[in-house]
């Protein structure tokens, strides 16, 4: 029995967690809606400005890097 108990439990414990949390959830308002929508979009802009920066730096690096083992190729032939 014990070993049952030790697998039902943790279930038995969760359902309850899930039930009392889909009860407390509710439909947002429009207000709510618009501030959770225009956070979400100001970061996706962010973070695509952030990616288009680590891009702009690394391809001049890229190239320096990709460069200087062409050239060594080339001057190896």
């Amino acid at each position: 029995m014990d070993a049952i108990d030790s697998v039902v439990d943790p279930l038995r414990e969760f359902s309850k967690d899930s039930i009392r949390l889909v009860k407390r959830c509710h439909k947002p308002d429009r207000k709510e809606f618009s501030k959770v929508a225009l956070r979400t979009a100001i970061g996706f802009v962010v973070m695509g400005f952030v990616g288009f920066f680590v891009k702009l730096i690394f391809i001049p690096i890229n190239n320096i890097i990709v460069g200087s083992v062409m050239l060594k190729i080339k001057f190896d032939r």
